[in-house]
């Protein structure tokens, strides 16, 4: 018994040292939305072994708005990780950033000091001297752009000629002029999916009257750390097991899974109610099928937030506790992909920015449930790949009707989910990202030259 065991730890750990296994990375397929929005372009160009080399020697300084387990922060310590094993200069600066000791921001700062990542204080002579040094500034997140007058004051025409904006926001309330003021002078924005591209170039004029600067898209892919655990077949199946075993669930049981941090926005509400009916409906119809749970890996027992207790609420009111299991968020969800059956994506008004998770679930070989909108429409091919819904209330009933197809329907499910891994490997890899960004980072430096000598 000690080798099985052994093994899962091993597993385990090879997990938990994935840098951002639980959301987005930033592993992206990059083309520019005015110039290569059709990717042909990008694609065009012949492989480089290192497409990244000529970021040696570069200094690079990113900005983030904070530093925790959300997108945004993740996926910038990505970039600074590309940028590193390139050999580029990276310093890493916080904006918001807590005075109490904070147990996931020392973890996540001495992992990027142990890649040699740089890390400064937001504020000081320090942080100016490293942004008028810097051959690219990329901020992270429309929050970030709070950063620049208070601290670079009048060095913001010095440095706005070499910012890249990577902008993830789909909410309406990120669309301040305080916010976003110098976006029309940057180098260039990267923005995750066409849907939000497009969607930022409309609010900013109608709203702001500003216009958007060169516009790049970042489809993101999966890091070669976690496509080595989706094919391992031996760790998907221990990790499989452990889970399974750690939810109260048997191996034939279908489990659905909605991974995202518990938010209204994320739509755990409405995935619950769609549970709710499909269950109903298997009754009604005197289906056979096995046992079906529903998994909902993102919840905060600490905060214990409204929201999440309306979702308890529910679920103890209409009796489903035994179909219902609420899990912790943790930034390796792996282990979740290799026990799920399905992934629903459930994020509402315009969706996800592009969703991570998504094609990570995919990388898993598991269908997924969406709903039409923001980056989901651009990553799973309806009937293809998975099947996808409407966001709001009218969405429920075809999400349950949806999760009574793929229970009943193996072969469907299991088509789609290679299907799926297919796509996953055609578009949304590491490697795709490398050339792409590449492509990106070239163009945006050389643009930041011309505008710093003009």
């Amino acid at each position: 018994m000690a080798k099985p065991k052994n093994r899962l730890l091993l597993l385990l750990l090879v997990v938990l040292s994935i840098s951002t296994a639980a959301v987005f990375f930033i592993r992206s397929a990059l083309d520019s939305c005015e110039s290569r929005r059709d990717g042909q372009a990008a694609d065009a160009a012949a492989p480089e072994k290192d497409p990244l080399g000529f970021m040696r020697s570069k200094r690079v300084l990113l900005v983030s708005h904070e530093l925790s387990l959300s997108g945004g922060p993740l996926l910038l310590m990505e970039l600074a990780f590309l940028l590193r094993g390139a050999g580029a200069e990276v310093v890493w600066i916080t904006n918001q950033k807590s005075v109490e000791i904070n147990e996931v921001t020392y973890s996540l700062e001495h992992k990027m000091l142990n890649q040699g990542v740089q890390v400064l204080s937001a504020k000081g002579q320090e942080a100016i001297d490293a942004s008028l040094k810097a051959d690219l500034v990329v901020l992270n997140t429309a929050v970030a752009g709070k950063w620049l007058d208070p601290v670079l004051k009048e060095h913001v025409p010095q440095v706005l000629p070499k910012i890249l904006w990577w902008i993830h926001e789909m909410r309406g309330h990120y669309f301040k002029l305080e916010y976003v003021k110098h976006l029309p002078f940057v180098a260039g924005a990267m923005i995750d999916s066409h849907t939000t591209a497009e969607y930022w170039k409309n609010r900013t004029r109608e709203r702001l009257g500003i216009k958007m600067p060169q516009t790049y898209v970042v489809h993101l892919g999966n890091s070669k750390e976690l496509m080595e655990v989706a094919e391992d077949s031996v760790a998907r199946r221990v990790l499989r097991e452990h889970i399974r075993e750690s939810l109260g669930v048997r191996n034939e049981d279908l489990l659905f899974a909605i991974i995202n941090s518990v938010s209204r926005g994320k739509g755990q509400d409405l995935f619950l109610h769609a549970f709710h009916e499909s269950l109903q409906l298997i009754q009604d119809q005197k289906l056979q099928v096995p046992s079906i749970h529903a998994v909902v890996v993102g919840s905060d027992v600490n905060a214990q937030t409204k929201f999440e207790m309306e979702l308890r609420s529910f679920v103890s009111n209409k009796g489903i506790q035994g179909h219902v299991h609420f899990v912790n968020k943790t930034l390796t969800v792996a282990p979740y992909l290799a026990a799920i059956d399905v992934l629903v994506q459930n994020s509402q008004a315009r969706g996800e920015c592009f969703g991570r998770i998504t094609i990570e679930a995919m990388a898993f070989q598991l269908p997924v449930l969406g709903t039409a909108a923001g980056g989901t429409t651009e990553i799973v091919v309806d009937g293809t790949t998975g099947l996808l819904h409407p966001a709001g209330k009218e969405g429920v009933t075809l999400l349950a009707k949806n999760i009574v197809k793929l229970a009943t329907h193996v072969e469907q499910r299991q088509t789609m989910g290679r299907k799926g891994y297919e796509r996953v490997k055609e578009r949304f890899m590491e490697h795709h990202m490398a050339e792409r960004i590449a492509l990106v980072l070239k163009e945006v430096i050389q643009k930041s030259k011309r505008l710093s000598h003009s």
